[in-house]
């Protein structure tokens, strides 16, 4: 049935990290609780209140209704719970550690690190977007991407980034396939990206709590809004559906709110 339900889900135009998840959420489901039952569907909403955050209790929710649904038995959906919403950004690298980041990186010599950081913060690609970057998407300067429903998004490489990575490239002698690539010349895994950069960071002093791919993407926003406030060009550029999404980027980050009250409250 699982591989059914998989199926279903591609004909739906969901990506493929999506697909697993739903599924591993289905299976592990099966596998704790057994039969698809109203008491047990609460358990399992109990145990995850538990032990996760509210948005990922959602998200397994999700997935467990889309299954509920695919097998004709909507009346045991289970409702969604309230996320609060914070008025704060949390662990998002400052802008001062993203320079000295990549300025210890490129003194290094480890360019291909380098130029990881510097796509996350300069494209605000997730890391999924990333690792689909090939040599002949530098060359035009663009990638295109494609969401739900076919939705198109382009993924722009800046022009000063673009001529810096083609003479890399040249150097490299590398004239297509996957930018990204490790000693074996194979694409690297999202898992090893984040895996790498925390070891990076730990041995040049920077807090490893802000250093994840998708803090780089909040930076790339940050940065982005404080040169130029075009809140819905942002949102189209980072491929949010929703511009409420991206208006938690008009927000200070927890660093920079304790940072202004020092400053402010001296009495």
């Amino acid at each position: 049935m699982i591989n059914e339900f998989a199926h279903a889900l591609k004909l739906s135009d969901l990506s493929e990290n999506t697909i697993k998840s739903y599924c591993n959420a289905v299976e592990f489901f099966h596998r704790q609780y057994g039969e698809l039952t109203k008491r047990n569907l609460l358990s399992y909403k109990g145990w995850l209140l538990e032990n996760y955050k509210a948005k990922t209790v959602n998200l397994r929710l999700q997935a467990l209704n889309r299954y509920l649904d695919f097998i004709k038995k909507p009346n045991l959906k289970m409702k969604s719970i309230k996320v609060q919403q914070q008025n704060f950004l949390e662990n998002v690298i400052s802008d001062a550690d993203y320079r000295f980041f990549c300025r210890k990186l490129k003194g290094d010599n480890r360019l291909n690190w380098y130029f990881v950081v510097r796509y996350l913060c300069a494209t605000g690609a997730r890391i999924s977007e990333l690792l689909q970057i090939k040599v002949e998407h530098v060359e035009v300067g663009y990638l295109d991407l494609y969401g739900k429903g076919g939705k198109l998004r382009r993924l722009y490489i800046p022009r000063r980034l673009k001529n810096e990575t083609e003479r890399w490239l040249n150097e490299m002698g590398f004239s297509y396939g996957y930018l990204f690539r490790n000693r074996f010349g194979e694409r690297i895994t999202a898992r090893g990206v984040g895996y790498q950069l925390k070891i990076f960071a730990k041995s040049y002093g920077i807090d490893t709590k802000v250093i994840y791919p998708h803090s780089f993407r909040h930076r790339f926003a940050k940065n982005f809004l404080a040169k130029f406030n075009d809140i819905a060009l942002l949102a189209d550029l980072m491929g949010h559906e929703s511009i409420e999404t991206t208006r938690i980027y008009l927000r200070r980050t927890a660093t920079e709110q304790r940072d202004l009250i020092d400053r402010i409250v001296t009495w």
